[in-house]
């Protein structure tokens, strides 16, 4: 079980890490886009698409 939430923090952590990224390296100049032009709604929706993609079930964890 300790093992589950060290990989949730981990991807947690590397989500927000790739969404602040991208509203660095990438984002928005104008200011006109809602996710990009923002480092907060970047490193929120970075952190989410990380662990949603992440994610697994306790029948996913049986298996292995």
């Amino acid at each position: 079980m300790k093992n589950r939430w060290v990989r949730r923090s981990a991807l947690l952590f590397l989500g927000a890490a790739g969404g602040y990224a991208y509203y660095h390296f990438i984002g928005c100049t104008t200011g006109t886009c809602p996710i990009t032009s923002n480092p907060y709604s970047s490193i929120a929706w970075g952190s989410l698409i990380a662990l949603s993609a992440g994610w697994t079930t306790r029948a996913d964890e049986k298996k292995s």
